[in-house]
């Protein structure tokens, strides 16, 4: 669905869910702001038992002149028009239309934008991308797409703080796009700054203070899990960052139960435990989680959580799962030990047509970029004869270009539009590191294909893996059974894990005369 699709309609009614929060306000907003200046008549509206209270909301309101009407009695509000319904268009944002969050006005015609996990299946006008930290960044992406951008400060602003909150200060950002957001959004920093120290109530300090001294502590594994009471997702995260300094504490998780599920953050201080990784553990199958190696954070859905432990309380669920995670996990360290290639069997990459992009032709000589993927940020200083290859997922390497020259057979065709590019979920992108407009590589970029294919050995996971390698001394690759562990043969330090369909798919076995040896 795009913003042109909603823009047929007249008049417009924007939704956020009840007890609005900054995120729902902010993408609310944009919109209104969007659909203001195309003309339409426009409201932006929430419902519910309570009106906005918060400080920090309250000042957003104000300081950013958002014109967001309580309606206390929604059946009222619709009485008095034709069939008792909203006429024209009503767009939920935030939330979506029918679910427990949000009250439910008679309306003509229903879309939805939202972030979260599908819950309404038969609207036909919906935009949900549940990969996203904020319902901010899906609006931005859809206003850019649009040709739309957000230039107005106040938008800009909302917006910013939108995903500032929902990511728990930043602190669990980790799809690329919303970074992207983070970083062209035209903001009133000083405003950020007064709504940020505007967060916390007298209630809420309460509520840290009592979750604080109702913890489990496991001492074998040095962790710590606390529920909290319902509370602002930023709470979370200060009880977490508090949790941590305490000497005997490495990992701890802080939940409490929000309107449609469990919202948790998720702390470590330590080399073996990336935050990320582990909230993503956590809320496997019954959510997602994320973040940075120190901070993350995750959400449990209500309705899968109950589906699949009708029974188990919380807190003994996030214990099963820290010991599970704890106990069946291999540490591989290639900087101490050398990886047995006996199991392996021998694999070649399969000739597939990549992407390629002389840094030269972006950037100065010398100028130090970071290359935004999906899998993370990297950065580099460019070089006169540095490549950027791009492979099928949007993953970007990096080549000199005597050995890129001697390995593939170079086109003048374009790497934009073709089949395989659409499959990604972030096209990869560079920018300077200190700013500066985001150039995107794929509409940059011409196809090159490997004149030789490349050789590894491999084997296939059993068991959970964490592996710390030559180009990798302080951050693992997690893999899962049924992944593969990959030892190039012409650069043994390059070890990785490959996750099991990506490998499948862009490997294949060789016969090379070996007994395959069962490790």
């Amino acid at each position: 669905m795009q913003l042109s699709d909603l823009s047929t309609y007249n008049p417009i009614t924007i939704q956020c869910h009840d007890n609005p929060d900054a995120d729902a306000i902010a993408s609310g907003f944009a919109l209104y702001t969007y659909f203001q200046q195309a003309g339409k008549e426009v409201q932006l509206i929430y419902s519910g038992r309570n009106q906005v209270q918060k400080p920090n909301l309250c000042l957003m309101l104000e300081r950013l002149q958002i014109p967001l009407d309580y309606v206390e009695q929604p059946q009222e509000y619709v009485r008095e028009l034709p069939g008792g319904r909203l006429g024209g268009l009503l767009v939920t944002v935030d939330c979506q239309y029918g679910a427990g969050n949000v009250t439910k006005i008679p309306a003509e015609k229903v879309a939805v934008v939202d972030h979260h996990r599908k819950e309404i299946t038969d609207l036909e006008m919906s935009e949900i991308n549940p990969r996203l930290g904020s319902c901010a960044t899906l609006v931005w992406s859809m206003l850019e797409d649009a040709g739309a951008p957000v230039t107005d400060v106040r938008v800009g602003t909302a917006l910013y703080y939108g995903l500032y909150t929902d990511t728990n200060q930043f602190a669990e950002i980790f799809n690329p796009m919303d970074m992207d957001m983070r970083e062209e959004l035209p903001i009133e920093r000083p405003l950020i700054q007064l709504f940020r120290n505007s967060n916390l109530s007298l209630h809420e300090l309460e509520v840290a203070g009592v979750a604080l001294i109702r913890y489990i502590y496991n001492d074998d594994y040095h962790y710590a899990i606390i529920k909290a009471q319902p509370c602002d997702p930023n709470i979370l995260g200060l009880i977490s960052d508090f949790l941590l300094q305490v000497a005997e504490i490495y990992v701890c998780v802080v939940y409490n139960e929000c309107q449609d599920g469990y919202k948790l953050s998720v702390r470590s201080c330590i080399r073996e435990v990336q935050a990320n990784e582990l909230a993503a553990f956590l809320t496997r199958g019954v959510g997602s989680g994320g973040g940075g190696y120190e901070k993350a954070g995750g959400f449990l859905s209500m309705a899968l959580y109950e589906e699949s432990y009708p029974t188990l309380h919380t807190e003994s669920f996030f214990g099963e799962r820290l010991n599970d995670y704890f106990d069946n996990c291999q540490v591989i360290d290639g900087n101490e030990q050398e990886i047995d290639i006996c199991g392996m069997k021998l694999y070649e990459k399969k000739k597939a047509p990549l992407g390629f992009v002389p840094a030269a032709e972006l950037f100065p000589v010398g100028r130090e970029i970071v290359i935004r993927t999906s899998q993370g940020d990297l950065e580099v200083t460019v070089e006169p004869d540095l490549i950027l290859l791009i492979g099928a997922r949007g993953e970007v390497l990096l080549e000199k270009k005597e050995s890129f020259e001697k390995a593939y057979k170079l086109t003048d065709r374009p790497y934009r539009g073709q089949g395989w590019t659409a499959r990604m979920q972030y096209p990869p992108t560079a920018r300077t590191k200190k700013g500066g407009p985001l150039k995107r590589l794929n509409n940059i970029a011409k196809i090159c294909m490997p004149l030789e294919s490349i050789r590894i050995y491999a084997r296939e996971l059993t068991k959970r893996v964490k592996l710390f390698s030559e180009n990798r001394r302080d951050e693992y690759m997690s893999g899962d059974p049924g992944d593969y562990l990959v030892v190039p043969c012409n650069n043994k330090q390059d070890t990785c894990v490959i996750e099991r369909e990506v490998f499948l798919n862009t490997y294949k076995w060789v016969n090379d005369g070996r007994k395959e040896i069962v490790s």
